[in-house]
């Protein structure tokens, strides 16, 4: 089981020169990869539509690709070389990000950019030493992170073998740790995201619901608060607004958290509904207030970080409500609020799942 800590740390300034010209390094790439790129005109599924969609003219996987890359970055590089392994790896995630996001229709046909300074550290620049993480930037220069302060374990073996790929900023930490897993036993649960609930279901377990009223009360009383700051000043009125939207993400945190601890009790391996909020809002003020009060995304992140990428599937929500959550069995005239399975009677509806 893999679990992402953040810690602070005081390296910056040491790290600094090397997060500048990591940077520089994977929007190279990125340029790169990008010159590779041609459009190829297809008609979308299902509709009677054409879009642009990326398609390489190189194979940019190919070991041989790759080598050209690495060796064309070390002619002017200062650090040690597997920094530059590190930047082809982020350069091909942001890519294929984008690339995912654009095949969607979430993203426009324009060259993605690394602009935040952040570098991620490959297991062969890393040694654990105790309560220190040492992370060579040149061959026989190192740069030490404190972990004393971690409200964390670290794995059994003292020794950088359970230790992820950590993520490392001017200011943070971002260390993933693999510990053994404790989830095999438990069963997988699909989850089906409301504005005051979490419902799970599983045949093993049943109906689990997780009740979200008192997060969404967090957001709707900060929300009255800040309506009635209108007769103070421009300056007053921006120090008391950050103060709530402290507090009201302070708190709805205290309970995201909470609900996602619900959720891994119960559950080996979550399906989550991969909800777009943008594709939500209506007409309605009040309505789409609902929508934006919702905390569906955050809740998902922090499973993520809890449980891994690998016991957390996001699932496609279009039709589901046709389809039998015990048995699979489609119901292709559904209608009403009630659903009657043809497979195995299962019925879902205002009255309680039996």
């Amino acid at each position: 089981m893999l679990r992402s800590y953040t810690l602070q740390h005081e390296c910056g300034e040491e790290l600094l020169p090397l997060l500048l010209a990591y940077r520089d390094a994977v929007n190279k790439i990125l340029e790169e990869l990008w010159g590779n790129i041609e459009w190829e005109r297809r008609k979308v599924k299902g509709k009677k539509q054409w879009r642009l969609l990326p398609k390489y003219k190189v194979d940019i996987h190919s070991g041989k690709y790759k080598r050209r890359l690495r060796e064309s970055l070390l002619v002017d590089w200062d650090y040690a070389a597997h920094w530059v392994d590190s930047a082809i790896k982020t350069a091909h995630s942001i890519l294929k990000s984008w690339r995912k996001n654009y095949v969607k229709g979430e993203r426009k046909r324009n060259k993605p950019t690394a602009r935040r300074l952040f570098a991620r550290v490959k297991q062969t620049l890393l040694k654990l030493e105790g309560e220190k993480l040492r992370v060579t930037v040149k061959p026989g220069e190192h740069v030490y992170l404190d972990l004393s302060a971690r409200y964390f374990k670290l794995p059994s073996e003292v020794s950088s073998a359970g230790l992820g790929e950590p993520v490392i900023t001017l200011e943070k930490v971002h260390l993933p740790v693999h510990y053994e897993d404790t989830q095999s036993g438990k069963p997988a649960v699909a989850w089906d995201f409301n504005l005051l609930s979490l419902d799970g279901y599983s045949p093993e377990t049943g109906w689990v619901r997780v009740d979200t009223k008192k997060l969404a009360s967090v957001h709707i009383s900060s929300f009255e608060k800040k309506c009635a700051e209108e007769g103070f000043t421009l300056e007053k009125s921006k120090k008391i607004l950050a103060k709530y939207s402290n507090r009201e993400r302070n708190r709805a945190r205290k309970h995201q958290l909470e609900s996602a601890r619900v959720i891994q009790s119960v559950a080996g391996v979550v399906g989550l509904e991969e909800l777009k909020k943008q594709g939500m809002f209506s007409r309605s003020r009040v309505w789409n207030r609902m929508i934006s009060r919702s905390d569906w995304r955050s809740i998902s992140r922090i499973l993520i970080g809890k449980m891994g990428e690998a016991r957390v599937e996001e699932l496609d929500p279009y039709s589901s409500s046709s389809f039998c959550s015990r048995c699979g069995w489609e119901n292709k005239d559904l209608n009403g609020a009630v659903f009657v399975c043809g497979g195995c009677g299962l019925r879902i509806g205002n009255s309680t799942p039996q």
